[in-house]
C-alpha cells in the first residue's frame, strides 16, 4: 500500500484514478491546484504523485520545476495530459518526471507507470540507506520483486488456501497453477477471481460479509466482481 497524491483541476479525472488507486489498496490524496499540490507534498510526503500539466493557477511543469529547485522532488512523478506536445512531454522528464500519460488514460497503462513508480520509490528508498554497503546496492535493484512476491504469495496460499476447502466452481489446485509466465495485469486479475471465489463460497454469497472480509466498500466490491466475471448470485443460491 503507498500513499499517492493525485493533482488535477478536472473533479471527474480525480474521482477516477483515485478509485481506481483506491481499489489497488493504496491510499489517495487529492488536489485540484498546485497549491493544494504544495500542501500535501509539505504534509504528507506521498509515495507517488500524478500530476496534470494543464492547471488553471500553476501548471504542472512549473510546479515540477519548483519541487526540484526547492530539493522537494524526492518521489517519483507522472506526468498527465490530454493536450501536451512532445515538446512538453520530453522537458518534463529532463526535469525530473518519471513518465508521461497522455489522456484518456488507459487503465492498463495507468496500473503500470504506478507500478513502475512505486518500485523505483522502493528501489531509491533501499540505495539510499547509509548501513547498506555500496556493493548490495545492484542486489535490492534486481532481487527484492522476486524474493518479496515469492514469500508473499507462498504465505498467503499457505494461510487462506491450505486448511480452508476450495470453492465449488473451482479445483483445489487451481491456485498453485497460476502461471508467472502470464502478464502482471492478468496474473493479478486470475488470483483475485480466485481470492474472490473464495470468500464468496465461504461466505455463502454474502456480499456483506464478503465486503468486510476483504476490506472493501459494497460498491467496490460489486464493481471489482463485475470486472473480473464473477457471479456472486450463483453462491447465493447454493447456500453454501
Amino acid at each position: 500500500m503507498a500513499n499517492i497524491l493525485v493533482v488535477d483541476d478536472e473533479m471527474g479525472i480525480r474521482e477516477l484514478l483515485s478509485e481506481i488507486l483506491g481499489d489497488e489498496g493504496h491510499v489517495v490524496q487529492l488536489a485540484e491546484n498546485a497549491q493544494q499540490a504544495r500542501a500535501a507534498r509539505m504534509e504528507s510526503r506521498p509515495d507517488l504523485v500524478l500530476l496534470d500539466i494543464w492547471m488553471p493557477d500553476t501548471d504542472g511543469v512549473t510546479l515540477l520545476k519548483e519541487w526540484q529547485r526547492d530539493g522537494m522532488l524526492t518521489m517519483p512523478v507522472i506526468m498527465m495530459s490530454g493536450h501536451a506536445t512532445i515538446d512538453t512531454a520530453v522537458e518534463a522528464t529532463r526535469i525530473g518526471a518519471l513518465n508521461f500519460l497522455e489522456k484518456p488514460i488507459a487503465l492498463q497503462k495507468l496500473l503500470k507507470a504506478v507500478q513502475q513508480g512505486l518500485s523505483r520509490s522502493a528501489e531509491v528508498a533501499k540505495t539510499s540507506t547509509p548501513s547498506l554497503p555500496a556493493i548490495s546496492a545492484e542486489m535490492h535493484v534486481s532481487n527484492p520483486a522476486i524474493q518479496s512476491f515469492s514469500s508473499t504469495s507462498s504465505a498467503y496460499e499457505s494461510k487462506h488456501f491450505a486448511s480452508a476447502p476450495a470453492p465449488a466452481s473451482a479445483s483445489g489446485n487451481q491456485f498453485s497453477n497460476l502461471s508467472f509466465e502470464l502478464p502482471l495485469r492478468e496474473a493479478r486479475d486470475a488470483f483475485e477471481r480466485i481470492y474472490f471465489e473464495y470468500h464468496l463460497h465461504r461466505e455463502g454469497g454474502s456480499m456483506t460479509r464478503v465486503a468486510e472480509k476483504t476490506g472493501l466498500e459494497r460498491t467496490h466490491l460489486y464493481r471489482k466482481l463485475k470486472q473480473l466475471g464473477v457471479e456472486s448470485v450463483k453462491y447465493a443460491k447454493r447456500g453454501e
